[in-house]
């Protein structure tokens, strides 16, 4: 039966059972150059991020992500750009986006605003010949139904995205959409109507001593007649390592914890406990992550000689 439902899935677009067609992340806080172009840059060094996430881990062909992100700030360019590229697979059918960010930033106060925009690439493709369960194959001819492929099909179309997002030492906000043109993906007999997704992102952190740390933060998706949010807690135990939850409604309760080791890199896991209706069928979802950032040392302006003080 699960096997059925993932393959139902598949052949859905993942739309009939999933409100949203992007993949979720539970460590969103480490994650936002993938949902908002405008972050390209934001940390004044040069960053990569890996996150892999394997989701309700009791289905055979649950869904399966991972997303790189690499970001850097272009100083005459007057702000950042980003690659990221993520790739996804849930039941018979996978999803592959890659895509360039630019973001323009410039000074606000004590922070920076940025507006920035992505354009890049989305594939989808459907195995052939679907195997529901161990007595068999079951083959598109004998099933007779022409929506199911008899060799892997795929197809693509161009994707954009935009938004905008403000960070200062302490706190960062930001809004975006994405899948801006609502393109449809045609793949064999399938066909997939890309749905504009919104995204919101707010955090802060509070020193509560020297060396311990207090960062809330939220993140929101929204499709039309769907949003859900995730809201989460961490304290950070100098720059050592982390210990956090997270609340998703209508979805899961999320355990997180993270270390950082030679300074620059960062390891972090996350475990969702499902709340939805499929607590009874999952045991739950494993997420990793590893974060790398290069900080890069400001340029001094050049000391001015006057002759007059010589």
């Amino acid at each position: 039966m699960k096997k059925l439902l993932l393959a139902l899935v598949a052949l859905t677009g993942s739309t009939l059972l999933f409100a949203q067609q992007d993949p979720q992340f539970s460590q969103n806080m480490f994650n936002r150059l993938q949902p908002n172009p405008a972050t390209a840059g934001s940390n004044d060094a040069i960053c990569a991020h890996l996150l892999y996430r394997s989701q309700w881990v009791s289905f055979e062909g649950a869904p399966k992500t991972g997303v790189l992100s690499i970001d850097a700030p272009v100083s005459f360019l007057h702000g950042g750009l980003g690659l990221t590229l993520m790739n996804d697979k849930i039941g018979f059918e996978k999803t592959f986006n890659a895509k360039l960010a630019y973001a323009f930033r410039f000074n606000i106060g004590a922070g920076k605003l940025a507006v920035g925009a992505d354009l890049g690439l989305m594939q989808k493709s459907l195995e052939g010949g679907f195997v529901f369960d161990g007595s068999g194959v079951y083959n598109p001819k004998d099933l007779n139904d022409p929506l199911i492929p008899n060799s892997n099909v795929s197809g693509s179309n161009f994707d954009l995205g935009a938004g905008a997002y403000y960070n200062s030492e302490h706190f960062y906000a930001g809004i975006s959409a994405l899948h801006l043109t609502e393109g449809q993906i045609d793949y064999g007999n399938q066909s997939t109507d890309l749905a504009r997704h919104l995204y919101g992102m707010i955090g802060a952190s509070f020193d509560i001593t020297p060396s311990v740390a207090l960062k809330p933060s939220a993140f929101v998706r929204s499709i039309p007649a769907k949003t859900s949010a995730d809201l989460n807690l961490n304290v950070h135990f100098g720059n050592t390592f982390h210990v956090g939850a997270s609340y998703r409604t209508e979805d899961a309760i999320v355990l997180m914890a993270g270390v950082t080791f030679f300074q620059n890199f960062r390891l972090g896991y996350s475990y969702d406990i499902t709340t939805s209706r499929l607590k009874d069928f999952s045991n739950g979802s494993h997420e990793f992550f590893l974060g790398y950032c290069h900080k890069l040392k400001k340029k001094q302006p050049s000391a001015v000689r006057n002759v007059r003080f010589l």
